[in-house]
């Protein structure tokens, strides 16, 4: 099987080891983070290979970061960039049920991520081009590299997978008229009902979302809703799902999960149904767990949460 590539910026990931505000927490945990890269293992443990192109500083979070990605089975295509640092991220446990996530990636080596760089993905021999809106929004250069890697995929005949996945402090300017034009260029968009309101914000439910979507070009939208499952239109059908009920832990990964599964089941051939049902699945299995994609199954381990029997012998 090709790979699905994917291109982003991974950054070092602090994680608070206590319930409290940064400003009195003093333990931390070291590990990785990146809606792409979390893309990218959630296909690795399912079994889909899967390419992340992005730059990392030459630093020891850098090496860490293609490290990591290395660990997990993803073939990393990672541009070293002795210029600029790798970017951190800091995620805060406020209260047991909110958490908060900051960024220092101003000027960092992912953001200088450029259309030079594209060689190394090879995206014409892949399965699928898998972009997020989080991209286009760290620099003009990152901008025109997404734009790039769908026209090459375009021509190439790849399908191309777009999530809004919307960060409002790296925006300046509206993000809508960006959103729409990478929508209208995917083949397969997914968005939460919020980001989707971005643009159609006069809609007033998500399979309307959905629809409107749909109207821009993509065959595939999906309206990603939590812990209420999703909505999804795919070839003019509506199709809906319920999240599975766990108790959850940390919700910061989910939608990366949940994309994941989706585009796994869609490369094995699998019916709509089957795809929803392993995003909807991924996407619980991520809030299990507090790392962004640390508690993510394998494929042997799909049926775990909803077995009847807690003890496996």
């Amino acid at each position: 099987m090709k790979p699905v590539v994917t291109l982003g910026e991974t950054m070092g990931l602090f994680r608070a080891a206590s319930i409290g505000s940064l400003a009195h927490v003093s333990d931390f945990t070291l590990g990785i983070g990146g809606a792409e890269s979390n893309v990218a293992i959630a296909l690795t443990r399912l079994g889909t290979p899967a390419r992340w192109l992005g730059r990392v500083g030459a630093d020891p979070i850098g090496r860490r970061v293609v490290r990591e990605l290395r660990a997990e089975g993803v073939d990393v295509r990672a541009i070293v960039d002795p210029g600029a640092p790798t970017g951190i991220m800091v995620k805060e446990q406020r209260t047991s049920d909110a958490t908060r996530v900051q960024y220092y990636r101003a000027a960092s080596a992912g953001s200088r991520l450029c259309i030079d760089d594209l060689a190394a993905a090879d995206i014409p021999n892949t399965a699928l081009l898998h972009v997020t809106g989080i991209t286009p929004a760290l620099s003009s250069s990152a901008h025109e590299a997404v734009l790039e890697a769908i026209s090459i995929a375009s021509a190439a005949g790849i399908p191309v997978s777009f999530d809004i996945n919307h960060r409002p402090s790296l925006w300046r300017d509206d993000p809508a008229p960006v959103y729409r034009e990478l929508a209208s260029a995917a083949q397969i968009v997914f968005a939460g009902d919020d980001e989707a309101r971005l643009l159609f914000p006069d809609s007033a439910t998500p399979l309307e979302l959905a629809h409107h979507i749909a109207d821009l070009g993509p065959s595939q939208v999906v309206i990603k809703l939590g812990e209420a499952g999703c909505v999804a239109v795919i070839d003019g059908t509506e199709y809906q799902r319920d999240a599975l009920a766990i108790r959850a832990v940390d919700t910061v990964g989910a939608g990366d999960a949940f994309v994941a599964g989706y585009l796994a089941e869609l490369l094995a051939g699998l019916s709509v149904d089957d795809r929803i049902t392993t995003a909807v699945t991924l996407g619980a299995f991520a809030c299990l767990n507090s790392g962004d994609w640390e508690g993510l199954p394998t494929r042997d381990e799909l049926g775990l949460l909803t077995r009847s029997e807690p003890v496996q012998r």
